[in-house]
């Protein structure tokens, strides 16, 4: 990042060593009008948040003054910078949740912008026929969802929805719903001690057998033997 093209890039701190720390002053250069950036971070499940980065490219880049959100976008970081260098009590509490409305926004109108020609998991929920589709499965993981069901709900055929749904999301609805299924499967499974039998009935499954058989070709090893695995790793830590 520069103020002019051809200029070479200062060098800096690598960015881990940058976030350590809050806040941060980096300065670079010389004279000129003084240039702000503003930077923060999510963090996510990156299993279940990863249909959603697969849709997303490496960078988005919104012009919030073109948009009606855009006055609210700019106060909002403002605020959020105030609440940064101020000590009042919860003021990490309304920086998380005033980042993650950020974060929203930004998609919002990311959504807005590139909505032609766009696939991936992100169109599939802006699409008229795909979201509700979607809306449902994740609504209600657990239920015995038929082709027919969901197309009902999406106002469409069958036909029609598998063809929208494969093109938009890569993968034909029913496939979706056990990917969608195995991911909250690994969530519950590493964030707490509920049995095998329970987590299968929660995320759809009448019976150990084909829950495990589902997660080990999800994951490559059957439930307990992954949670295991995912307690060792954390124990390590």
């Amino acid at each position: 990042m520069s103020s002019q093209p051809g200029l070479p890039p200062a060098r800096g701190a690598p960015l881990d060593q940058v976030l350590a720390r809050r806040p941060r002053q980096l300065v670079y250069g010389g004279g000129g009008p003084t240039t702000r950036l503003v930077c923060g971070y999510l963090a996510c499940d990156a299993r279940l948040a990863a249909m959603l980065l697969a849709g997303l490219p490496a960078l988005i880049c919104v012009n919030v003054r073109g948009s009606n959100a855009g006055a609210w976008l700019e106060a909002s970081v403002r605020y959020a910078l105030a609440e940064a260098r101020s000590p009042r009590p919860g003021g990490a509490g309304v920086l998380a949740k005033l980042s993650e409305v950020l974060f929203i926004e930004v998609l919002r109108l990311y959504m807005n912008e590139h909505s032609e020609g766009r696939t991936g998991w992100l169109a599939g929920v802006g699409d008229r026929i795909v979201g509700p589709a979607l809306n449902a499965l994740h609504a209600r993981p657990a239920h015995a969802w038929t082709l027919g069901e969901l197309a009902h709900r999406a106002a469409t055929s069958r036909s029609v929805l598998a063809e929208r749904f494969q093109h938009l999301v890569g993968s034909s609805p029913m496939q979706y719903l056990t990917q969608w299924r195995m991911l909250l499967a690994a969530n519950l499974l590493s964030r707490s001690n509920a049995p095998l039998a329970r987590i299968a009935e929660d995320v759809g499954y009448q019976s150990d057998t084909a829950f495990s058989r589902a997660f080990r070709r999800e994951f490559g090893l059957p439930p307990a033997a992954w949670r295991r695995n995912q307690s060792t790793r954390e124990h390590v830590r």
